[in-house]
């Protein structure tokens, strides 16, 4: 069979990789497979971590590659959850909190890649309830004005109803 990535040596590499469940193949020759870092001078085995392990989107967002592949060799798990990193890399899930403290130095870069601090300071409780008071008054008024522009209709009063109807437009249209 021929190399898929030259096209002219004879394949003597077979690479398969399932990646969120695509099936990936491909025969490479021997220089293909150097080129591509599928295969080092230094050893028989037929991948690299880097090209490998690296590839994951966890993988390269917690900056794994032959580095983080031979310091999982070790296993450290949490001693509460018995999670490591490696499960963690691969699930994309934390097991519990004190793997945040475990595998700290790991996790902190990733976690500010994605949530842009690494502290969690909770909810902002005066944002909220200043956003849910301003709704409550924007509502009330809502309603207050449409109550007067009832009582206006009941009046014969058009013109003040329908100066009433246009802020009753308005106010919707900012909500």
């Amino acid at each position: 069979m021929k190399c898929t990535h030259c096209h002219m040596n004879e394949a003597n590499t077979h690479i398969q990789r399932i990646i969120n469940g695509q099936k990936e193949e491909m025969y490479l020759c021997e220089d293909c497979a150097r080129e591509l870092g599928v295969m080092n001078d230094f050893s028989f085995e037929p991948f690299s971590a880097d090209s490998f392990f690296g590839d994951s989107f966890f993988g390269n967002l917690l900056g794994a590659g032959a580095s983080a592949f031979n310091s999982l060799v070790g296993l450290n798990s949490c001693a509460t959850c018995g999670s490591t990193l490696n499960d963690i890399v691969n699930s994309g899930h934390v097991g519990c909190s004190d793997c945040y403290d475990k595998f700290d130095d790991r996790l902190a870069p990733s976690v500010e890649k994605i949530h842009g601090n690494v502290k969690h300071i909770g909810k902002n409780v005066t944002y909220t309830e200043a956003t849910n008071t301003e709704k409550k008054t924007a509502n009330d008024t809502l309603a207050q004005l449409k109550e007067e522009l009832k009582q206006a209709v009941k009046e014969q009063r058009f013109e003040d109803a329908a100066t009433l109807r246009d802020k009753i437009k308005e106010l919707n249209k900012e909500n």
